[in-house]
């Protein structure tokens, strides 16, 4: 892929950014990383946004995926993070703690960016376009196996807003039959985006 960096939100080129992402990282997880990167640049080429944007929050929204659970939690005593955190594990640490390391140790800066990784396993009540396309590009990137994926695909490629419906309720459906804690911004989510009382506010 042939896409040079603006040097706008990053210091690195693309090259660089991917060679600092997957040293943190398993090959496995870095090949999940580059489907997202693939399948956020598509969505974000559909829906006129950002290709750029997409392209470098994609690379780095699993940054902090397979960091230890004790340097997580370290991190949440030592900048002050709600403590509540704790209890939801690393399914929401690496989103909310991953933007912190972002900015620290990659210098990405942006905002919106950052509010994209902080928001890829969540969702949240308003969410930008680079918000929906790095939440739904993470649902159905080429390497997803579940049995619904197909379908999610078809919609993502279809209505940004209608993918994003689709995830937050099958994610909350799969939570829910696995008893798992949910984390309450994955509830404010659904009742923003899925709830039919709601809907009419993201059409």
């Amino acid at each position: 892929m042939k896409l040079i960096y603006s040097k706008k939100y990053t210091q690195y080129t693309r090259l660089e950014l991917m060679e600092k992402v997957s040293a943190q990282m398993s090959k496995k997880r870095f090949t999940h990383v580059l489907g997202v990167e693939e399948t956020a640049i598509k969505l974000a080429q559909m829906n006129n946004g950002d290709v750029e944007k997409a392209s470098i929050a994609a690379l780095v929204h699993d940054y902090a995926k397979e960091r230890a659970d004790e340097e997580m939690i370290a991190f949440i005593h030592s900048h002050h993070l709600d403590e509540e955190l704790i209890i939801f594990g690393n399914n929401i640490w690496h989103g909310i703690i991953g933007a912190e390391l972002i900015k620290l140790e990659l210098g990405i800066h942006d905002e919106e960016i950052l509010n994209a990784v902080r928001k890829h396993t969540t969702g949240d009540m308003v969410m930008s376009l680079l918000d929906k396309i790095i939440y739904v590009a993470d649902y159905i990137e080429p390497n997803r196996r579940f049995p619904l994926v197909e379908q999610a695909r078809k919609i993502a490629f279809e209505n940004l807003n209608e993918a994003v419906k689709f995830e937050t309720k099958h994610t909350l459906e799969y939570l829910i039959k696995q008893e798992a804690l949910i984390y309450p911004k994955t509830i404010t989510t659904y009742n923003t985006w899925v709830a039919t009382v709601n809907r009419h506010l993201n059409k």
